[in-house]
């Protein structure tokens, strides 16, 4: 299908909106925009960070899944309680494939499942006690630990259960960093206030652990690496150029990161964020706290590692800048040689992608690279400064759309027919099911890393792998169908 108009976007948006009620269409119309790169400020054309409509299918976690699911979880060397029934502790145990040095169940504990596994008992009587018992339990089963946090569940707040008094209580008697989190799962409007949620508990329980302590030696060339989750060793690819140019990565937040690693950030001169989303806040803290500043980096595709590496390389000396250069260089032949096989393969393809966190605009340049187009795109979660740095990645007249119901999405799909849908576990099938190749770009469908010219390398054995599977042959797209269906019509009239 030929792009797309401004008129024609906007006509599919209007088209899409008309089996709503008044209200509901007047309500998701703010969600849904044509992307316009003169703009500066996406409040201009699309809202954010607002309630699902009710009664519509939403995709979005809620605010524990955003702590201890994605900021808090993958921390290996602590143990994460999640308080309350036993189901949101099991669904969210092992499903990022957040990978980590270690042995588990001795001095890692990254894919347990910790639970106090409330019952009616709890709900009457509150689960304070069971929540210290709990603890000593731990800490007797697992003396290896270097803390504890509490994420807490819904029923935790809506009791009043005093997480906070037995976080300070076991903190004295063990001697050791015990959190209280409180991201119960109502909280806000989907998982992004369980990220800021957690930032603030890692802001007010550790992060000042260590201030004044000068036993860490330091070099001018310290870094941290923020708001990487280490999703198929995404986050060791990242920290291979990053050494390779010069810098010591003092830190690593939160994939195969420690709480040791976290109370030394402080001390380093520049923290790096992937996932501006999730941990913006905390990076922004330290920047008042500690006057470290901060910036996001893009290690999607070569053109974004290249843009990326010199620009963190411009917070350093030569030496720094001169490795920087030299890695780019180095992995020069190989980065071409990806694109030479892959390219003729895919160029032309069409992309749309509906993810959380980064990633709606973090790998558009790694599809851009390949010869790729991304024709619509949107965020789970995202607010608006989400969106602004999405405004100027994208194409003029394409797709943008926020919060996109499962009837949204499809229709959308049905009309533009893109090559590939790059979109998360819950929307795979419906669309392989409509014979549309699709990734799974929240874990990299059980591959990866895609970080790095490495990942990148892997990134476009993936994409080719699913556009031109031949079993895409055996399944038709509905509208191709009908087509056919129609055609055979005109023929036998």
């Amino acid at each position: 299908m030929a792009a797309m108009t401004k008129e024609e976007t906007e006509a599919l948006i209007q088209e899409v909106l008309e089996v709503y009620p008044e209200k509901a269409k007047k309500d998701r119309a703010k969600h849904l925009a044509v992307n316009d790169q003169s703009l500066e400020k996406s409040n201009k054309c699309i809202t954010s960070n607002r309630k699902s409509l009710p009664g519509v299918m939403t995709i979005r976690g809620c605010a524990y899944a955003g702590s201890k699911g994605v900021v808090w979880g993958p921390i290996k060397d602590m143990i994460h309680i999640s308080h309350g029934p036993v189901g949101c502790g099991q669904y969210s145990r092992a499903g990022r494939r957040n990978y980590y040095v270690g042995t588990t169940g001795v001095n890692t504990f990254g894919t347990m499942n910790f639970t106090s596994d409330f019952q009616e008992k709890d709900i009457v009587f509150g689960g304070d006690k069971k929540l210290a018992k709990l603890i000593d339990e731990i800490e007797a089963l697992f003396p290896l630990n270097k803390g504890i946090s509490i994420q807490s569940e819904c029923p935790i707040g809506l009791i009043g259960d005093d997480i906070e008094a037995v976080s300070k209580v076991k903190t004295k008697e063990h001697g050791k960093t015990i959190v209280p989190v409180r991201c119960e799962g109502f909280r806000g409007v989907s998982q992004s206030l369980g990220h800021h949620i957690a930032n603030d508990a890692i802001r007010d329980w550790v992060l000042d652990k260590r201030d004044g302590d000068d036993s860490f030696p330091t070099t001018p060339y310290d870094v941290a690496v923020i708001g990487d989750y280490n999703i198929g060793g995404d986050a060791w690819a990242s920290r291979t150029l990053l050494e390779e140019m010069g810098l010591r990565v003092v830190a690593q937040w939160s994939g195969d990161g420690t709480i040791a690693e976290i109370e030394k950030t402080p001390k380093v001169k520049l923290n790096l964020i992937h996932c501006y989303r999730s941990m913006n806040y905390i990076a922004r803290h330290m920047e008042e706290k500690y006057s470290i500043p901060w910036i996001e980096y893009n290690f999607f595709g070569p053109t974004k590692i290249a843009e990326s590496l010199r620009r963190i390389a411009a917070h350093f000396d030569d030496t720094i800048k001169e490795g920087a250069e030299r890695v780019i260089e180095r992995y020069q032949a190989e980065y071409e040689a990806v694109i030479a096989k892959y390219k003729p393969r895919l160029q032309g393809k069409k992309v749309m992608l509906y993810v959380g966190g980064l990633r709606p605009r973090h790998v558009i340049g790694a599809y851009e690279d390949l010869g790729m187009e991304v024709v619509g795109t949107g965020y789970e979660f995202g607010h608006n400064d989400d969106y602004d740095r999405t405004i100027k990645e994208m194409g003029n007249a394409t797709l943008l759309y926020d919060d996109v119901t499962g009837y949204e999405f499809e229709e959308f799909v049905k009309k533009i027919q893109p090559d590939l849908i790059g979109s998360g576990i819950k929307e795979k099938y419906i669309f392989q099911k409509m014979g549309i190749p699709f990734r799974q770009m929240h874990s990299w469908d059980y591959s990866g890393p895609y970080h790095g010219y490495d990942g990148f390398a892997i990134f476009a054995r993936d994409m080719d792998m699913t556009l031109n599977n031949p079993c895409w042959k055996n399944i038709k797209a509905p509208w191709k169908t009908e087509a056919a269906g129609s055609e055979a019509v005109k023929a036998v009239a």
